[in-house]
């Protein structure tokens, strides 16, 4: 024991001065940190000796007791045991694990992976801009040349954000264009790779006299009076190599934080592997979320950013170890777990019809025949409990229904708190101005030149 805490430095995850005392829940990952001055907080955990040790004489008998139950019912659905893994822990105690560090397919359980290697490498308040300039005149409301769009890409430039980018031009008086609409750099809309088509989109969404009914829907869904924007777009749209232009307007996508939300609610692939691809795809995530969670990188194997496909394969500690990381490094931004996945009972998206925990934050993998499940639950007597369950098997409904009824006797077993445990409570402002598809708000105009 005394060992494993000399590892541990006043500067990494707790405050050591409380060590003398073990105390319950001393040793807890979800415990905020304490004195710790930060001076350069993106990639910190980089810093941390060492993130993720585990007591290995740790295993609690109910714990294992009611896994082997779980690991029996899949072996009496004819599922092999060896392709089933399991991980559950408490601070830095293990309690019980079946195949824990093997790694197995794990579909987007990835995208845990790829959450926390943008978080390191960004920030979580890194917002991704997408520049509105021209290389001609402006006479009269009419841009005469073209109209660029320069991205950096913004993985959820959607209609809404595009409304906004529109109405922002009519403020500036820019009502037509009569040359191109030129895209350059990384831009993507609606989930669309190809830089035509989402240009063709963008130039659509600017019109408001060339809106489809989709268009109209998403508008009805933004703040009441929200103008519908009118700019005309002469031209074809084109791609181009970044070029120099007069700055008209400078958009900012959703902070870093609520991306990585919005993403791993409705486990979105694209934004996903947006995200992945910008980072420098699968080696540079592999590397970085292995450094941050303080596992083997040999744990992690990613084809994509994403999960999609059967070679993403990651160890159920590597999840769990990844969304301890996670937390850690949040709460040095004044965040929590809870504002970056989908919290039971709360959030919709892909957790909506499970009977996981309430207030357990969870994020869920799906593939044709993979089911796998990790995350965090609230317990009275062990604390927050992380956990990971990976399954193989073509009756997805039917483990993801195990994997609940799984999380539930564990809970059961050690008390389920009448409320919402601090560690996992969100702390952003769910309603915040800032996190608002099409807000205003994040519409950066240059100040005229004298």
């Amino acid at each position: 024991m005394l060992s494993l805490l000399s590892r541990l430095t006043a500067a990494t995850l707790f405050d050591v001065s409380l060590a003398a005392g073990l105390v319950p829940g001393l040793l807890n990952f979800f415990s905020p940190p304490q004195r710790l001055t930060i001076k350069d907080p993106v990639g910190i955990s980089r810093r941390i000796s060492e993130p993720w040790a585990v007591l290995r004489d740790s295993r609690d008998p109910q714990a294992e007791v009611i896994v082997q139950g779980y690991l029996k019912s899949l072996k009496a659905l004819g599922l092999s045991t060896k392709e089933q893994g399991v991980w559950l822990q408490s601070g830095l105690f293990r309690l019980a694990d079946h195949q824990g560090q093997t790694p197995l397919s794990a579909a987007s359980l990835t995208k845990i992976a790829t959450s926390l290697a943008a978080l390191e490498t960004w920030g979580p308040q890194h917002q991704f801009a997408t520049d509105v300039l021209t290389n001609g005149t402006i006479q009269n409301g009419v841009v005469q040349g073209d109209l660029i769009i320069q991205g950096s890409g913004d993985p959820m430039f959607v209609w809404e954000e595009a409304i906004a980018l529109g109405n922002a031009l009519n403020r500036l008086g820019i009502k037509q264009v009569t040359g191109n609409l030129v895209i350059t750099g990384n831009f993507v809309m609606n989930f669309e790779w190809d830089p035509i088509k989402s240009g063709n989109l963008l130039k659509q969404a600017l019109n408001s006299a060339t809106w489809q009914a989709q268009i109209q829907v998403q508008h009805g869904k933004m703040t009441a009076g929200t103008p519908k924007p009118k700019v005309a777009i002469a031209g074809n749209v084109v791609r181009a190599q970044p070029t120099q232009g007069q700055l008209l307007v400078k958009r900012k996508s959703l902070p870093l934080w609520n991306l990585v939300k919005r993403l791993n609610v409705y486990s979105n692939n694209f934004m996903s592997e947006a995200l992945s691809r910008l980072m420098g795809g699968p080696p540079v995530v592999i590397k970085t979320a292995a450094a941050a969670a303080g596992v083997a990188p040999d744990q992690i194997r990613l084809i994509n950013g994403s999960g999609l496909g059967e070679e993403n394969r990651i160890s159920a500690q590597a999840a769990s170890a990844m969304f301890a990381a996670i937390q850690r490094y949040a709460s040095l931004h004044q965040l929590n777990i809870a504002d970056l996945f989908p919290i039971s009972g709360t959030d919709v998206g892909t957790i909506e019809d499970r009977e996981i925990p309430r207030n357990a934050v969870v994020k869920t993998g799906s593939l044709s025949v993979v089911s796998a499940l990790a995350g965090v639950v609230p317990t009275n007597q062990r604390g927050v409990i992380s956990f990971a369950i990976i399954n193989r098997g073509s009756n997805l409904e039917g483990l993801r229904a195990s994997q609940d009824t799984l999380l539930r006797k564990l809970q059961q077993a050690w008390g389920a708190p009448t409320k919402r445990p601090v560690e996992i409570s969100p702390i952003a402002p769910a309603q915040d101005e800032m996190v608002k598809l099409g807000t205003m708000s994040r519409n950066f105009v240059p100040a005229p030149k004298s």
